[in-house]
């Protein structure tokens, strides 16, 4: 690999709202942009390479990235920053009746694009109907389907940590439901605490030295959020209690409820349930098995859970004695979220939890 060239100047780039103005800051994302000129270069010498093979009026060239930048709040971290990739989509001559059908060459497009689209995509783009079971929808290709009206994102395992987050976007306003709002988004992962702005903007925090936008990564969550990424593209005024929104907050959140139910999502489940839950069969079978997994009593538990009332513990307190051990997780969780008070207010509740035989609810309730 050849070494870093420096191409942008740290004095001149934009920090987003949600990072400090500091050096190393403006230094990492200087590299970052230093990167994406390398990747765009390399890009035009795969084209070239086309061109020269003769294949430029016979391909159809997909080219996108991965995911935000690999600085913290970007990568693995479920809001626009993270989840906004990227993709380009060339169609010639010779296959434009496959394109979709706001296809214009050098144009944009509105609609929403996720990574589970593009099987869905190439298989439309084959000629073969993508099976019903797959989450995407193609795009291109003969059967490619109408503008989706949303589109969803999650959050759970990033290395040796665990959140769970759901997200739903209609391309303007973003919602994002927060499962573990008793973590910080800013928990400690090995390999992006060795970046210099992620310490770096500990540091700063710690030193008392950000505003309220730039000190949000290292507190707690709250449940829900909303904001209009028309306005606010860098995501950091929260409307989720914002009255104007309310309407376009319950739309959002009632799609997301839908999705999750349509998909069986099994990130309600404790992650180690997943698998022994699973035994003899897959995730995605155990999924669509009511016996095994009760989803919707299972949801329910995870909503209360998640809400910030203090009138609901002796709610939480009934869910730790439930038959299904998912259930009892969610109601030692809820008791956690309410904070200190409320674990203080339900202390022998959550001794006998200690004793469950489910070790995830035991794990939850001696947190």
């Amino acid at each position: 690999m050849r070494p870093h060239e420096k191409v942008h100047a740290p004095a001149k780039v934009r920090v987003p709202a949600y990072h400090p103005d500091n050096a190393e800051t403006r230094q990492d994302w200087a590299q970052y942009y230093d990167i994406v000129t390398r990747a765009d270069a390399i890009a035009g010498q795969k084209l070239a390479e086309l061109d020269k093979a003769g294949l430029t009026d016979d391909t159809i060239i997909f080219y996108y990235g991965d995911h935000g930048s690999g600085m913290a709040r970007g990568k693995r971290w479920p809001y626009n920053s993270g989840l906004s990739v990227p993709i380009v989509v060339y169609f010639p001559d010779k296959w434009k009746h496959l394109a979709p059908a706001e296809y214009k060459p050098g144009s944009q497009s509105d609609r929403l694009v996720n990574f589970v689209d593009l099987a869905p995509t190439l298989l439309s783009l084959a000629g073969v109907k993508p099976p019903q079971w797959m989450q995407g929808h193609a795009f291109a290709g003969k059967h490619q389907v109408a503008k989706p009206k949303y589109m969803f994102g999650f959050r759970d395992r990033m290395d040796e940590r665990y959140d769970f987050i759901r997200t739903v976007t209609d391309g303007r306003y973003h919602y994002i439901r927060n499962y573990n709002p008793h973590f910080i988004y800013g928990q400690y992962v090995s390999y992006n605490f060795v970046t210099p702005s992620t310490s770096a903007w500990r540091r700063d925090f710690r030193a008392g030295k950000l505003n309220e936008a730039q000190s949000h990564f290292w507190k707690l969550k709250p449940t829900e959020e909303l904001y209009d990424l028309h306005a606010d593209p860098d995501e950091v005024h929260n409307l989720a209690d914002s009255k104007e929104h309310a309407e376009k907050l319950a739309e959002l959140r009632t799609a997301l409820h839908d999705w999750c139910h349509e998909i069986r999502d099994v990130g309600f489940l404790p992650e180690g349930e997943i698998h022994s839950r699973s035994v003899g069969s897959t995730p995605y079978e155990m999924a669509r098995d009511e016996a095994k997994y009760p989803f919707e009593r299972i949801y329910r538990a995870a909503e209360l859970a998640t809400r910030r009332v203090m009138s609901d513990l002796p709610a939480l307190r009934a869910l730790l004695t439930d038959s299904d051990s998912a259930v009892r997780y969610w109601g030692a969780i809820g008791i956690l979220n309410r904070g200190p008070k409320a674990v203080k207010a339900e202390r022998d509740a959550l001794a006998s939890a200690l004793r469950d035989d489910s070790p995830f609810v035991a794990i939850a309730a001696g947190y």
